[in-house]
């Protein structure tokens, strides 16, 4: 990986503002036994028998975009298939070249973390032009040492783009375009004999939108600039917000469960209270993170990093901390579940 493509990536997934309390969305994936053929019309059953999402949001969630964008998930025992209905009247891409940089387009991002742990994680960056960007994320850009695998793959991938318009033509106005995707459950496998499929179980995930505002030369389309020549800053629109314009968060990510059971056939899934306990370490996680920030030294005490208690559920929790030379962990036990939940100073999370 360049130095310049790695800095180009840590400028945009890093830039931040105000750190506000979000809610993550929650989405239920129904089994299909349908096949599905992936051409971006999304004409099976199976596909009209489960709702689209909400509308996507601003990333930070306090904004309200202004094209709408909406999602179906279901899957089978081969594939996870994503469905993506994106407004866009002036449907453009000219990024041919595969592990491209793609959000320099207009695209589609997908976020995938299977065990939650914030690390070790996917993503998956496709424009109107069906360019594909994959690419393996160790740890968060946050982590000085978080290597970026580009040239992982996902093998077996298939995916189509509808245009309900025309490509790349000012002449018109288009309706959007519509991403119909199948990622193969392998490509998340850790081992040969890991079992990964997520069969009434959930796994954090998100999707992004980047939106830019666009300017024609000659009748070509190309993201716009300022009067200094600067590309204006993109819109980043999302299934569930972040919070702060950072989408490499992924204890902040949504909850997609995986029901084995047919769609409308159960009530919807609601997100466990262990991850609202987890959601509490992340935020003693982010407040050791700025002090050492300010400091060059960690906070060593539940009190100087948390002052007040933590009640959920009308339960107090008490978290402990570890403190070792290279850092530390906190851990709480859940009076939920009697599960110990950890988090070191890396931003692992660890449940057993």
């Amino acid at each position: 990986m360049t130095f310049l493509f790695f800095l180009t990536v840590l400028i945009y997934n890093v830039r931040a503002q105000s750190d506000l309390e979000i809610y993550p969305n929650a989405y239920t994936a129904y089994k299909t036994q349908d096949s599905i053929t992936i051409d971006g019309m999304a004409e099976e059953m199976a596909w009209n028998s489960v709702e689209w999402s909400s509308d996507f949001v601003d990333i930070q969630g306090v904004k309200t975009p202004k094209y709408h964008t909406n999602i179906k998930m279901i899957w089978d025992e081969t594939y996870f298939y994503i469905l993506a209905k994106i407004e866009e009247p002036h449907v453009w891409a000219d990024i041919y070249q595969h592990d491209a940089i793609i959000f320099h387009n207009n695209d589609f991002e997908v976020f995938v973390d299977p065990d939650g742990d914030t690390h070790n994680y996917y993503e998956l960056e496709i424009n109107a032009l069906n360019t594909v960007w994959d690419l393996f994320i160790t740890k968060p850009y946050r982590e000085l040492d978080s290597p970026v695998l580009n040239d992982w793959h996902i093998s077996g991938l298939k995916s189509a783009v509808h245009i309900d318009g025309t490509l790349n033509d000012p002449s018109d106005t288009d309706k959007g375009w519509t991403l119909e995707m199948a990622i193969p459950w392998s490509v998340y496998k850790t081992s040969y004999y890991h079992k990964v499929l997520p069969r009434d179980a959930f796994w954090r995930v998100n999707f992004s939108r980047v939106n830019w505002d666009y300017e024609l030369n000659n009748g070509v389309y190309s993201r716009k600039k300022d009067v200094k020549g600067d590309f204006l800053h993109e819109y980043n629109w999302v299934w569930s917000p972040q919070g702060v314009v950072n989408m490499h968060e992924p204890e902040k990510w949504g909850y997609v469960y995986f029901s084995s059971n047919e769609a409308g056939s159960e009530t919807p899934f609601e997100i466990p209270k262990d991850e609202e306990i987890k959601w509490a370490l992340y935020k003693m996680y982010r407040a050791q993170k700025a002090h050492f920030s300010k400091t060059n030294q960690w906070l060593t005490t539940i009190k100087s990093i948390q002052s007040t208690q933590i009640v959920l559920h009308g339960v107090t929790l008490n978290p402990s901390i570890e403190n070792y030379s290279s850092g530390w962990t906190i851990s709480i036990k859940s009076p939920f579940s009697n599960k110990l939940l950890s988090l070191k100073e890396d931003g692992k999370f660890k449940i057993k």
